[in-house]
């Protein structure tokens, strides 16, 4: 289970330090892909799969297509080199306007990527309204 925040900084080439505490856990190679609300899904290999086994038991709907697309289209194995560094694809820093300061999330079984701009602006909005409805679900805090 993947949880904590850290902060790093991202290189003009796209490159970027993998924080010390997730890379093990990530193991020697590992898929990031376009993530909801404008950050990157960074997945250890098997939980990538199982990932990918639920998209692929959807049902034919277009709404079931489109999600498909959207995770596999963005989707990229990395390895981290020599340094624990990744380089993150152009498309993929563009999508969630990865430019300078960087801010990696652990949240259970993925890890999340945001600029910091970003995370800073979205992270904790509405929270007393996301608490109640998870409440509703059954949520107990």
């Amino acid at each position: 289970m993947f949880m904590g925040q850290y902060n790093h900084t991202i290189d003009a080439k796209g490159r970027v330090f993998v924080p010390a505490k997730f890379r093990e856990a990530l193991g020697e190679q590992f898929v990031v892909t376009l993530g909801l609300d404008g950050c990157l899904f960074l997945y250890p290999t098997e939980q990538w799969e199982k990932f990918a086994e639920q998209l692929k038991a959807l049902p034919g709907t277009k709404e079931a297509r489109q999600l498909q697309r959207y995770f596999l289209a963005g989707a990229d194995d990395l390895t981290p080199d020599a340094q624990g560094r990744i380089l993150i694809p152009a498309k993929l820093r563009e999508h969630a306007a990865l430019q300078k300061e960087v801010v990696f999330v652990g949240v259970l079984g993925k890890i999340e990527i945001w600029s910091k701009e970003r995370w800073e602006d979205n992270a904790f909005e509405n929270m007393d309204d996301a608490a109640e409805k998870m409440a509703e679900q059954g949520l107990i805090f």
